[in-house]
């Protein structure tokens, strides 16, 4: 499954633990050149990534990007086709959870800010790749998405609602792009063992994993497996699909 001569760009890839990080490597394992985007203030764990990357023999970008801005997005993007070439893989993976509220409480800038990093963010990538992948008849776009976009979520309703839209947004692509030999799927993600998961305290994170059939976290690692299968060429003819990689979160367990 060689990626040899593509290029991909993971955004919100700076986090050690994070399933960003781990699609970096993955495709890099297959021999993509990676750009790594993030936010100005994480460029650190970007370089850090994308170093990585250049490790595996890989040419390497770390890009500042603002994926609510789409001013800084048609940049970064700038910039990763004048050092690596026109971005052929896109993994939208650059998203926050920032509140766990109620509707009633919710504020109108929680709602646009979770819905812009998640939703809006992923549309701004996916149109400034979009040309390049229709001009060269090959794409390949991947959605991270969340079990709350399918089972909802107590609090969650802009985190939800956005993460629901990018299963839109990926159904609408692959629809627009089979003809230039594009697929756009998303990978469905219940809990992963990621900072984030381990930012939560203890008793919470036993919780929630006694809540799928394996009773543990995936590692980020599987997760990245599926994106790099989707990436591949055994994965070209699966689009417009919602890999689940819930654990069985979405199961009725006892």
């Amino acid at each position: 499954m060689s990626l040899e001569g593509k290029v991909v760009l993971v955004t919100g890839a700076s986090r050690p633990r994070g399933i960003g990080r781990a699609a970096a490597l993955a495709l890099a394992k297959m021999g993509a050149d990676v750009a790594v985007a993030d936010l100005e203030r994480a460029m650190e764990g970007a370089k850090a990534v994308a170093q990585e990357v250049a490790a595996l023999g890989r040419k390497s970008l770390a890009v500042p990007m603002d994926v609510t801005d789409y001013s800084t997005v048609q940049k970064g993007f700038a910039a990763i086709k004048a050092g690596l070439g026109p971005v052929s893989i896109l993994v939208n993976n650059a998203a926050l959870m920032g509140h766990h509220v109620t509707i009633a409480k919710t504020t109108i800038e929680e709602w646009d800010r979770e819905v812009k990093i998640c939703l809006n963010g992923s549309f701004y990538c996916l149109k400034e790749a979009w040309a390049d992948m229709c001009a060269n008849k090959w794409g390949r776009v991947i959605n991270l998405t969340s079990v709350a976009a399918v089972l909802g979520g107590y609090g969650q309703s802009s985190y939800s609602a956005a993460k629901s839209g990018l299963i839109g947004l990926a159904k609408s692509a692959a629809l627009e792009g089979a003809r230039f030999n594009i697929t756009a799927n998303c990978v469905l993600v219940g809990i992963s063992a990621t900072d984030n998961h381990f930012e939560l305290p203890e008793p919470s994170r036993q919780k929630i994993e006694a809540k799928t059939a394996p009773k543990r976290a995936a590692t980020p690692e599987e997760i990245a497996d599926a994106i790099a299968y989707l990436a591949s060429d055994s994965g070209a003819y699966m689009t417009g699909a919602v890999m689940n990689m819930l654990g069985g979160l979405d199961l009725f367990i006892m």
